[in-house]
């Protein structure tokens, strides 16, 4: 599904902030995602010109809580904002926050000029659910009324329905994990071992770099009982990624614990706004102009379930008569390094191309030089609503200091088959 910006006026992006992202029961194994998202908002709000506020707050999270039915409103009212703001609640697997800030930028105009788009994820606090059978007996049982409709559906109780509901990561129609379905992938791709582990050692390496000469401080802020990122490592080495073992095929598989995201805890934000709701935001502030964007899906029983980006990707470039050598910055979602050796094999291939994105153009190299310049998923985490507001944040960022004029794709991969991608341009 292709999908050009609605308002006639430009849309910019402008860098938030997160929380450090940590792996699952770290340093953020307190709190859930209303508490993680809570000093995000906050830091969010304090940016903000006396006396305004933002006209919308769209936020997500994938693993959800039966506590709240809308988060984003929540975490609103708890972080202390001008409760007049309308504020929803969206999901699209790893790409909410980035879809966040799409929705928004569909949204802006008239009246509304600033939208803050974010998203969480507190892996450390996922709720473990009663199954349904069990929840439906109890939901009779406390209907009752009488001493014998409550001894009758005491009784009516079944005991195979005694059981939890433990949530995976896994897609539920398939039954199979993100890591399964990539080893698929790489089976299809003839993608080596090697190759992984060495996006995976650039990631730690740029990490390491890039938070050794500050580039993160004006985009972290302390959380819990983290300061600041915990996952990059500084004593990774190809020997240590080698001495991995397969994480999800034992016999024959390449995706392991150093080539593969973590599960991480973390929340994240981005501004969304037009002309006039950038005078609400501090002056000097690096910006880039959403010029486009592209959600895709492919039929994950005859695709690879992450390789949606590689329909996305060209058809986007096609609309605007780019080649990959014309983006001056790629950041890719990081899941697996596998997966985006993946997506960027079949963009360099003209048969796929033509054949299934539907794109008569080559598309040439991919600049690999230009790829995820201070670290990918792999070294920072993947909270998975939280890392499409990171990503774009990180992003806009990056391309503003390369000057003007300059153009960065951003793409995700998400369960259920599914791809996001974003054009931006600097201002």
């Amino acid at each position: 599904m292709a999908a050009n910006m609605v308002s006639p006026r430009p849309v910019w992006l402008v860098p938030g902030v997160r929380t450090p992202f940590a792996k699952v029961d770290g340093g953020l194994r307190s709190l859930d995602a209303v508490a993680l998202s809570v000093p995000v908002a906050k830091a969010m709000g304090a940016q903000l010109a006396p006396g305004t506020r933002p006209d919308l707050l769209a936020w997500g999270t994938v693993a959800s809580n039966l506590g709240w039915s809308n988060l984003a409103r929540e975490v609103l009212v708890d972080a202390g904002l001008d409760g007049r703001t309308p504020a929803f609640s969206t999901v699209l697997a790893c790409s909410t926050s980035m879809v966040a800030a799409f929705e928004c930028a569909g949204m802006l105009g008239g009246d509304l000029h600033l939208a803050m788009a974010g998203g969480v994820e507190s892996m450390s606090r996922v709720q473990i659910a009663l199954s349904q059978g069990l929840s439906d007996w109890l939901r009779r049982l406390t209907q009752a009324r009488t001493l014998g409709e409550r001894i009758d559906r005491l009784l009516a109780i079944r005991f195979a329905d005694v059981k939890l509901h433990v949530p995976g990561v896994k897609n539920r129609a398939t039954g199979k994990s993100m890591g399964e379905h990539c080893e698929e992938m790489v089976k299809a791709w003839r993608i080596e071992r090697d190759a992984q582990d060495r996006i995976a050692l650039a990631s730690h390496e740029r990490a390491v770099k890039a938070l050794a000469a500050g580039f993160f401080d004006d985009l972290v802020i302390p959380a819990g009982d983290a300061a600041r990122d915990g996952i990059p490592r500084a004593d990774t080495t190809p020997e240590k990624l080698a001495r991995l073992k397969p994480a999800f095929d034992r016999d024959a598989g390449t995706i392991t614990a150093g080539n593969a995201s973590p599960l991480s805890d973390g929340a994240a934000a981005v501004w969304v706004a037009t002309d006039e709701g950038l005078a609400r935001l501090p002056a000097g502030r690096p910006r880039a102009r959403l010029v486009d964007w592209e959600i895709a899906a492919v039929d994950i029983f005859n695709e690879g379930l992450l390789m949606a980006p590689a329909y996305a990707i060209p058809r986007l470039l096609a609309r605007h008569g780019l080649a990959l050598v014309d983006i001056d910055l790629w950041e890719i979602h990081e899941a697996f390094a596998a997966q985006v050796l993946c997506n960027v094999a079949a963009i360099e291939d003209e048969a796929f191309v033509r054949e299934k994105a539907g794109v008569a153009a080559s598309l040439g190299k991919f600049p690999w030089e230009r790829f995820n310049p201070n670290g990918g998923s792999v070294a920072i985490g993947h909270p998975f609503g939280a890392t499409g507001a990171r990503i774009l944040s990180q992003a806009v960022k990056e391309l503003s200091a390369l000057g003007p004029g300059k153009r960065a794709v951003v793409s995700i991969c998400a369960d259920g088959g599914l791809g996001t991608v974003a054009l931006l341009e600097s201002a």
